[in-house]
């Protein structure tokens, strides 16, 4: 038997539960971001200690409008929640498909850095040490947006069958949580990657 509130010894107050939704997405972001933290450690351990080319400060370029598209998203997708909150609808669609939007350009821009990567520059993550864990620190990112992108993706399909409704709000919150979390951590891999590792 679950209770969502008790009260506080030797008061009065009552303390309520945190909804289950959000200390499960909490307890998930805990648990990413220890497993990026690895991978950022090992990035900047391995920096500088190829033996063989290509090397960062010959092959990589600020991706400087991706990273605004991205952070820009988690504008829009809070924009997207105080408007379901608001049972405004159709703003909620519009902001919530526009931080899909800004999510896709984003992917789309990582897959052509790529492709630049191992086709023009001969990049491969076998190549060296660099080619190594870059693919697989900006893989970890890429992966994220895209398991976000599919979330967000589901609750945009739903919404258009008429499924979430203002008493959805905080489900969005949550789910919105992630996408916070995955726009931080592009903040973190962009300054190690693209400044520090340069």
């Amino acid at each position: 038997m679950s209770t969502t509130a008790a009260t506080i010894p030797g008061t009065d107050a009552a303390w309520t539960l945190p909804p289950r939704g959000r200390v499960g997405m909490y307890g998930l972001i805990a648990a990413e971001a220890a497993i990026f933290t690895i991978f950022v450690v090992a990035y900047l351990f391995y920096v500088g200690k190829s033996l063989t080319g290509p090397l960062p400060k010959d092959v990589l370029h600020a991706p400087v409008f991706l990273t605004i598209c991205l952070l820009s998203s988690s504008v829009t997708i809070h924009l997207s929640v105080t408007a379901l909150r608001s049972a405004r609808a159709s703003a909620f669609v519009l902001w919530w498909a526009s931080t899909i939007a800004l999510g896709a350009v984003f992917l789309a821009g990582t897959a052509r850095e790529w492709h630049h990567l191992i086709y023009d520059e001969g990049l491969l993550i076998r190549t060296n040490l660099f080619g190594t864990t870059y693919y697989s620190l900006i893989g970890l990112h890429a992966f994220h947006v895209t398991v976000g992108l599919l979330g967000l993706s589901a609750v945009l399909v739903l919404t258009l069958l008429g499924h979430v409704r203002r008493e959805h709000a905080e489900r969005t919150d949550v789910l919105s949580l992630y996408w916070h979390f995955v726009d931080a951590v592009w903040v973190v891999v962009f300054t190690v990657v693209y400044v520090i590792g340069r």
